[in-house]
């Protein structure tokens, strides 16, 4: 596998973000060495602040291998992802990610970007009928 041909290409998608005048992120995600999805950041485009390089990537892997599973895919994304985006990457199990850079933003530090931006959570709303609901589903799917 040639890891800087597919990095190369996620630059070239993050040359598409930087044109549209967005942040210079692009993604590309392989499965078996082929590209089943490229993506970069449309956030100030579509007005949406979940329209990062990596999400839109990821929806596109899924919706091409029909599994929100992506434990054989690689990612590679030309700036560290931010704590949304590593938190799907988690989610859907990707198994490697390769980055070129560090994001200087919050240090390479996922706890530095919480604890700036840490929002204010309240906790125990309606916490019995929340906890029967999950716990009832998962009773169910495990019979």
């Amino acid at each position: 596998m040639n890891e800087e041909k597919y990095m190369k290409i996620a630059i070239k998608e993050a040359r598409k973000a930087f044109l549209n005048k967005e942040i210079p992120v692009g993604a590309v995600i392989v499965y078996k060495n082929k590209i089943i999805a490229k993506g970069y950041n449309k956030k100030e485009k579509t007005n949406n602040p979940l329209n990062h390089a990596e999400i839109i990537a990821i929806k596109k892997a899924c919706n091409k291998l029909k599994d929100w599973r992506l434990n054989e895919c690689l990612l590679f994304v030309n700036l560290e992802p931010c704590l949304m985006c590593m938190g799907a990457i988690i989610e859907c199990r990707i198994k490697k990610v390769y980055c070129s850079v560090k994001n200087k933003q919050f240090n390479s530090s996922y706890n530095k970007m919480i604890k700036e931006r840490k929002p204010n959570i309240s906790y125990g709303l309606c916490e019995k009928e929340s906890t029967l609901l999950i716990n009832d589903f998962f009773r169910e799917i495990r019979k």
